[in-house]
C-alpha cells in the first residue's frame, strides 16, 4: 500500500455493503447501515453503475465479500455473548462494528488499528457522521509491513483481557512475516479466552498458472492501489497453520459452510468465490503471565 494514499480496496469492498444492505430484510445477507456514508460519492457512483459487470467478471466474489461480513457479525455477536472484554480490529478500513453493536460502547475496549493515511479518511467520515469521534474507539496508525502491533501498548491495550482479534479483507495483502508477527502478538499478548477471526486466499488460487479473472484484475490494480496479493494458505492446511502458531478450537468455514448458512429463499441460486475461506480460533491458554 502506497504511504499517503488512503486504502482504495476498503472503499470497494464498503460498496458491496451498500449494495447489499439497500436491498429489503428478508432478501440481503448483510445489513451494514453506515456503509453509504462511508464511501465517497464517486465510489458509490462507480459502484452502482458497475456491480453487476464486476460480478459477471468475477462470479461469486460480491457473495463472499457479503457472507464474510455476516459471518463476523454473527461471531462477534457471538463472542460478546461469552463476555468479551476488548475488541482488536485489524486493518479497520471503513469497518463499521465499532459504532454498530451497541454492547461494545459500554462493555468493550475497541482499538481500530490501520494504516495512517486510510484512517485519517475513515475519522474524516466519522466526524461528519457523528459530529465528533465516538468516544468508545481507541485509534492506532499502524503500517502491518513495517511496524508490529506492540504499537497497542502506546494506546492503553491490556494483554491481560480477554480480546477478539477481527482481521477482515487484509491478510492476503502482507507479508508471511507480517502475517507471522501479527498472529506471535495475539497469542503471546491477549488473556485467556482470546480468539481471532480472519479470512484467506487459498495458495493454489494465488500462485495458479491460469490465475481467475478477480484475481488478475487486483494484482493488474496494484500500480494504482499500492495492494498487491501476496499471501495465502493452501486449502485444508489452516488447521496445522495456525496449531502451530499456537491456537486451538480452530474452525475452518468454506464458501459451501456460507451458502448452507445464508443463502437460501431468493439467494439460493447465487454464487460465492470458492478460493477464499474463514478461520476463526482461540488462543491456547498457557497459564500466568
Amino acid at each position: 500500500m502506497k504511504k499517503t494514499q488512503a486504502s482504495l480496496t476498503a472503499q470497494g469492498i464498503a460498496i458491496a455493503r451498500v449494495l447489499e444492505s439497500s436491498k429489503p430484510a428478508g432478501e440481503r445477507i448483510c445489513y451494514d447501515p453506515l456503509a453509504r456514508q462511508l464511501i465517497s460519492p464517486i465510489f458509490y457512483l462507480l459502484g452502482t453503475l458497475f456491480a453487476d459487470v464486476d460480478e459477471r467478471k468475477n462470479p461469486g466474489a460480491i457473495g463472499f465479500l457479503v457472507a464474510r461480513c455476516r459471518y463476523m457479525d454473527d461471531y462477534l455477536q457471538e463472542c460478546l455473548d461469552k463476555g468479551i472484554q476488548q475488541l482488536v480490529i485489524l486493518g479497520a478500513g471503513l469497518d463499521s462494528r465499532a459504532y454498530r453493536f451497541e454492547q461494545l460502547k459500554d462493555q468493550v475496549k475497541v482499538f481500530e488499528i490501520d494504516h495512517p493515511a486510510t484512517q485519517l479518511v475513515k475519522q474524516k467520515k466519522l466526524r461528519k457522521i457523528f459530529g465528533n469521534l465516538p468516544e468508545q474507539v481507541t485509534y492506532v496508525p499502524v503500517d502491518f509491513n513495517e511496524e508490529t502491533l506492540q504499537k497497542l501498548f502506546d494506546f492503553g491495550y491490556n494483554r491481560q483481557l480477554k480480546t477478539l482479534f477481527i482481521w477482515e479483507g487484509v491478510v492476503h495483502y502482507l507479508t508471511p512475516e507480517a502475517v507471522g508477527r501479527t498472529l506471535e502478538f495475539v497469542v503471546k499478548n491477549s488473556g485467556p479466552g482470546s480468539m481471532i477471526i480472519f479470512d484467506y486466499l487459498y495458495l493454489s488460487a494465488l500462485n495458479a498458472v491460469h490465475k481467475s479473472g478477480g484475481i488478475m484484475r487486483m494484482q493488474r490494480a496494484r500500480k494504482f492501489t499500492g495492494e498487491g496479493l501476496t499471501f495465502g494458505i493452501e486449502e485444508g492446511q489452516v488447521e496445522e497453520f495456525l496449531q502451530k502458531r499456537g491456537f486451538t478450537q480452530i474452525k475452518n468455514v468454506t464458501n459451501v459452510d456460507l451458502k448452507k448458512a445464508y443463502f437460501s429463499g431468493v439467494n439460493q441460486t447465487r454464487a460465492i468465490g470458492s478460493i477464499y475461506a474463514i478461520v476463526h480460533a482461540a488462543v491456547k491458554y498457557r497459564g500466568l503471565k
